[in-house]
């Protein structure tokens, strides 16, 4: 690996490139790469065997030897004044030092998996939420359907924390995809007569989680083995789509234990 190299106008094309997958979520698409901002998630990916193509560091950063050795595990190194880096980021809390990585291969579907499915999620913070707890718990495919948020956007990827590193992310799927999933579906219902924890769950499973005001779609509603209420003895009407699925995700790894 040659020497680090020093950035200093903000036209350079690779900081154009840089600026256009931080503030346009569908850029990683056409650009095959993804821009991964932060100290965390850029030991995350090196901790995961990913090898990042560019390492982008502040002048101040490149001086701590904990940064300069993260920064070193790139093919490239740039070096930049601290205020050009921040420019780059949308964070309200930049960090000091960003990997760009090669965009992951899409995994292969697996009908057989342990899987959660995205249908039609909106918010990036639930969507990175979900990967982060799915990641935590055993969930290991995660499927969206076309109109989730992007997973590899730079808001789901925060929120992920590094999540998306450890599990197979396949985007884009259409609803008959999802039908052709070989394990049973669980779909969360207020209107559910079986409750959480009473409820035997299939194993394994794909849990489905939808649009925050729509819900579940009707195919994937009907396509569905069971249904189930989280109990809410405090009254609310309902939960946050990434609380339930973290609630979800815990009830079904407890009785796998049992």
């Amino acid at each position: 690996m040659k020497g680090p190299e020093r950035l200093t106008s903000p036209s350079n094309p690779l900081l154009v490139r840089m600026r256009r997958l931080a503030r346009d979520n569908g850029a990683y698409r056409k650009l095959g790469e993804v821009l991964v901002e932060g100290e965390h998630l850029c030991s995350a990916a090196v901790s995961r065997g990913l090898r990042a193509s560019v390492a982008l560091v502040s002048e101040e950063a490149w001086e701590l030897p904990v940064r300069r050795a993260l920064a070193e595990q790139a093919d490239r190194t740039v070096i930049l004044p601290a205020g050009l880096l921040r420019g780059l980021s949308t964070l309200e809390s930049p960090g000091d030092i960003a990997f760009v990585i090669p965009l992951p291969a899409p995994h292969a579907f697996d009908p057989e998996s342990s899987s959660v499915v995205l249908d039609r999620l909106q918010d990036a913070g639930n969507v990175g939420s979900i990967l982060r707890s799915a990641s935590a718990l055993g969930v290991s495919q995660v499927l969206a359907v076309k109109g989730t948020a992007a997973l590899w956007s730079p808001k789901v990827l925060r929120a992920g924390m590094g999540a998306h590193f450890g599990l197979a992310l396949i985007e884009g799927l259409e609803v008959d995809d999802v039908l052709r999933l070989g394990v049973p579906l669980v779909v969360t219902s207020s209107h559910a007569l079986e409750t959480l924890p009473l409820a035997t769950l299939p194993r394994p499973c794909a849990w489905v989680f939808g649009h925050e005001g729509q819900g579940v779609g009707p195919a994937i509603l009907a396509a569905s083995s069971l249904q189930v209420r989280i109990p809410q003895p405090g009254g609310e009407e309902s939960l946050n789509v990434a609380a339930a699925a973290a609630i979800c995700f815990y009830e079904a790894l407890r009785q796998t234990a049992q």
